[in-house]
């Protein structure tokens, strides 16, 4: 039978259901505890997802059941619930998405099990202007994380020769991403071949360890430069979201002296963070990622 107890949220009323249902069977983490983190993480998070479109992605019966995507947000959403209509690419048909703007839509979403937070590069009110660039690090076995770690560094240094601060995070999974915060006056058409321009050049400079090619068969032991996510249709995974894993790890910011600390000791697990660690870190040393939010850069010509 299906529990619900009714809340108030910084004014709003909510029914929060199930909170007892077991969300992370390995770690006996709760759908009440995903709650409960997505709260006590809103000050760090909530900047990141403020006016921007959300997918949803859905785990009604933990990370061990059936997921699904949703782009239009819910009918049965609250009134006061912020939408954004954008048109898709397949049809030009215009969905209305979840904008999650304040804690009480935070705490709606995650009480529809979207365990995970999936952004767009830009902002819902002008979505063909992304205001940053994402470059998605993913290894291909027995390539892992710190093999990640040395090509976010390698990238970062790139960056830096065109005079733009870089940021990474981990994904909360098996990878790492660097951003770059942009001042928006760019367009998808400029970011991504820029994306794509870099992550080639790369591939060149570190043939052993980088690919920038789709193809899984060129993969085997390096890390696939992702730049293909610097698109209007595509989300990535927002700073701070909880990942559908076996534990409830998240897809953490960084000090870039973390991630050479990280590979000049050989530590991959110094750069894995659960839910309460990420607690205890945000409390600590505050938005790690405010920059992405807070300081625009001009997309130079590569």
């Amino acid at each position: 039978m299906s529990r619900s107890v009714q809340v108030e949220v910084e004014g709003r009323r909510l029914s929060l259901s199930n909170l007892d249902k077991v969300f992370y069977p390995a770690t006996g983490f709760t759908k009440g505890e995903v709650i409960d983190y997505y709260t006590r993480v809103a000050p760090v998070v909530l900047p990141h997802l403020r006016g921007r479109a959300l997918t949803l992605k859905r785990y009604p019966d933990g990370v061990e059941g059936p997921h699904f995507y949703e782009k239009e947000c819910p009918r049965h959403r609250p009134e006061w619930m912020r939408t954004e209509a954008i048109a898709l690419r397949s049809d030009d048909r215009k969905v209305n998405f979840c904008v999650v703007d304040e804690l009480a839509a935070l705490v709606w979403a995650a009480n529809l099990a979207d365990l995970e937070l999936h952004t767009s590069l830009s902002l819902a009110t002008d979505p063909g202007r992304p205001t940053m660039l994402a470059f998605d690090l993913d290894p291909g076995p027995p390539a892992a994380i710190l093999e990640c770690a040395r090509v976010a560094v390698a990238l970062r240094d790139t960056l830096a020769q065109l005079s733009l601060a870089s940021f990474p995070k981990t994904s909360g999974s098996k990878g790492m991403q660097v951003y770059v915060p942009l001042d928006g006056r760019s367009t998808y058409e400029q970011t991504k071949p820029f994306a794509r321009g870099l992550a080639e050049h790369l591939e060149r400079a570190h043939p052993d360890i980088v690919v920038s090619s789709m193809k899984k068969s060129l993969r085997a032991g390096k890390v696939l430069i992702d730049w293909s996510q610097n698109d209007e249709h595509k989300t990535t995974v927002c700073v701070y979201s909880l990942r559908a894993r076996e534990r409830p790890t998240v897809s953490t910011p960084l000090a870039w002296e973390e991630v050479e600390a990280a590979l000049e000791a050989g530590d991959a697990g110094s750069l894995s963070f659960d839910s309460a660690d990420v607690l205890a870190r945000s409390a600590e040393r505050g938005d790690l990622f405010a920059p992405v939010v807070d300081r625009g850069q001009a997309l130079p010509e590569l």
